[in-house]
């Protein structure tokens, strides 16, 4: 069987023939696009809520012992934040994506700027949810985040009680196995992406011909420059400041991880290769294990990277702006969003239309983007490696100067 980005290529090559041949024609072919961004929508908040109350519920972390790991997730998160809205705001990518034929509904328009309207403290009163169900209704991302997070702090503190340990398992088991069955459901939604690609290159080409292509280019070299940055800068800086690594041996060693992170568009798939290069690196098994498994969910600095700059494009590609404010409130709910599935193939995606819809914006250019998405998501994926190894190195540093 090819593999999918075999897959995708062949896609974009039949919808770009299919397009030519036969234009606007075959214009209803963008319906696949737009169903798949809807099935990723369904699954994606029930993952991420059970992908955080897994990880409350298995993990074994210390509090005392994480004090350096926060603060390197904190500096890592605010950099790639910055570094995604800064080039959104200077380079303004989306004023390539226009497309005068994108209907916009009135009610969508409402919608973002009702929350537009918000001030911050309207915003946080708005996450703390009425009842346990509305938000799932309408992936209210923030609000199951928060419902996940006390519930699985709730089962931790009562998982003390040793007459409750057999059942708190029983419900640990339990969220596991739900875990799997929505991580499988995706597994299946990912399986046809080559097939929404097709539909929509197809739409795309036939409607304007090529002349997309240019704004298309320029989002995904947009994204990749800042994701190259938040590595040249960001981690080449952790290295050689305070891991005190060669930079050209560090390199040497974590190629083969990098390569496999590009190859397979999953930071989870590489984690073998990515403890491999810890050892190698000399990093304690303590260190190596907190960094690139227990707090990977954290280390999401290529989807926020990304997320921050996808939803100023957007907003641009529609002639939307978002106040100052507003784009750290984004770069807030990003953060949110990609806990739980930073290691899920097309999670930058799947939390993209998620934060989308939670800040009111339309979704009407996800499908388009998606066409791309496949090249951005590798970049994504070997910067989310790469900040799961430059964590451990730097905590495992702080480690042994506090010894």
């Amino acid at each position: 069987m090819k593999s999918l980005t075999s897959q995708i290529l062949s896609a974009i090559l039949l919808g770009t023939f299919v397009g030519v041949v036969f234009g606007a024609k075959i214009a209803f072919l963008g319906a696949l696009g737009t169903i798949l961004i809807t099935l990723i929508k369904t699954v994606a908040v029930p993952l991420i809520f059970f992908a955080i109350l897994d990880s409350l519920l298995t993990c074994e972390i210390h509090w005392h012992q994480t004090k350096p790991l926060f603060k390197v997730v904190f500096i890592n998160t605010l950099c790639a934040a910055t570094i995604g809205l800064l080039l959104a705001n200077i380079l303004n990518p989306g004023a390539h994506l226009q497309f005068a034929d994108i209907k916009v509904s009135q009610a969508a328009i409402a919608k973002f700027h009702a929350y537009e309207g918000k001030n911050i403290f309207e915003t946080i009163g708005n996450i703390v949810p009425d009842n346990f169900i509305e938000p799932f209704r309408v992936n209210a991302v923030i609000s199951v985040v928060l419902i996940a997070l006390f519930i699985g702090v709730a089962a931790r503190r009562v998982q003390k009680d040793s007459a409750y340990i057999a059942r708190i398992d029983s419900f640990q088991n339990l969220v596991s196995v739900f875990l799997k069955i929505f991580e499988q459901i995706l597994k299946w939604i990912i399986k046809i992406v080559p097939l929404a690609i097709f539909g929509v290159i197809a739409k795309t080409v036939g409607e304007y011909g090529f002349s997309p292509l240019k704004g298309l280019a320029i989002y995904v070299l947009v994204g990749l420059l800042g994701l190259t940055l938040q590595v040249l800068i960001v981690y080449q800086s952790w290295v050689v400041f305070c891991a005190r690594k060669n930079l050209k041996e560090f390199w040497r060693t974590v190629k083969e991880a990098v390569v496999h992170a590009w190859g397979s568009n999953s930071s989870l798939a590489t984690l073998p290769l990515t403890l491999k290069a810890l050892e190698e690196l000399k990093v304690s098994k303590a260190s190596a294990r907190l960094g690139a498994c227990v707090a990977t969910n954290l280390n999401n600095d290529g989807i926020l990277l990304y997320e921050a700059m996808a939803v100023l494009v957007v907003a641009q590609s529609l002639g939307l702006e978002l106040t100052l404010l507003k784009q750290l409130e984004v770069a807030g709910l990003s953060v949110v969003a990609a806990i739980g599935i930073t290691g899920v193939p097309e999670a930058g995606l799947i939390s993209l239309a998620l934060v989308l819809s939670t800040v009111g914006l339309p979704i009407e250019l996800l499908p388009i983007v998606l066409t791309v998405d496949w090249i951005v998501g590798r970049g994504r994926s070997v910067v989310n490696v790469l900040s799961d190894i430059v964590v451990s190195l730097v905590v495992d540093q702080e480690k042994c100067n506090a010894e």
